[in-house]
């Protein structure tokens, strides 16, 4: 038996990068598995090249008319949705006195909106099916604290740990575990956007700033999307039956609680 054997899933954000690789070890796993994403075409590729049990399906999750869907196709294609994992997140970076009202409002739609309305759409579905079910949330090191380039997303990403919380508490009578996951820093295309902000507002070289918080990981090196499968591996099987309103951190060291 593989440890999802019979179960569906639905992953937002998953066309490419941590996403893509949460459904490719699902599917490893015996999942059937949803990609969801804005870009449908990318996830339809995606899809396709992990082959059978994977689905594409388009979601944006600024749209609850575009989130019902999805959960919708969903459930028709896949029978039902047992899991969930809300990875679908936008980043940017700039002093204080600089944040512009337009950036604040699109990361807390895409990052805590999103997150939450996806959330309570899939727990609808589980709730009527009964059974209950496994939601994961991404957050990040960067929920656990403050960082001076980065407030509006560390506070996009405090409120998902938060949100995981309330959650987790609320839906727990129902068999719906909550939980989240915290990554550090994770290497990938992403990564090459994030470099450009500190290059700009720190006065870096392209390349610098990855460079210095991949040797400041204690473990030595940035981590990698295939870092973060065995928690989301875990989280959504029976092992974490009894695992309630928690996050994790998977990111080397860098953060401890």
């Amino acid at each position: 038996m593989r440890r999802l054997d019979g179960k569906t899933a639905l992953i937002t954000g998953a066309a490419r990068g941590i996403g893509r690789a949460f459904a490719e070890a699902y599917v490893r796993e015996g999942a059937r598995v949803a990609l969801a994403d804005i870009d449908t075409a990318r996830a339809e590729a995606s899809a396709a090249e992990i082959g059978e049990g994977a689905v594409a399906v388009e979601m944006d999750v600024t749209r609850q008319d575009s989130i019902d869907a999805a959960v919708a196709e969903t459930v028709e294609r896949l029978g039902r949705i047992d899991i969930l994992i809300n990875n679908a997140a936008v980043f940017t970076a700039a002093p204080i006195v600089e944040i512009e009202r337009a950036d604040f409002d699109r990361l807390f739609e895409i990052n805590v909106a999103g997150t939450l309305f996806t959330l309570q759409a899939v727990a609808r579905h589980m709730i009527a099916r009964g059974g209950g079910g496994k939601i994961i949330n991404m957050a990040s090191q960067a929920g656990r604290r403050g960082e001076p380039l980065v407030a509006v997303y560390c506070a996009t990403k405090a409120a998902v740990i938060s949100l995981t919380q309330s959650a987790g508490l609320n839906l727990i009578q129902h068999g719906i575990n909550v939980n989240a996951i915290a990554p550090g820093v994770v290497d990938g295309e992403h990564w090459d956007g994030v470099d450009a902000f500190f290059a700009k507002y720190e006065g870096k070289a392209p390349g610098q700033k990855k460079t210095e918080v991949g040797a400041a990981v204690p473990y030595g090196r940035m981590g990698t999307a295939a870092d973060l499968t065995g928690m989301a591996v875990f989280l959504a099987s029976a092992e974490a039956d009894y695992v309630v309103a928690q996050c994790y951190n998977v990111d080397g060291g860098q953060w401890m609680s």
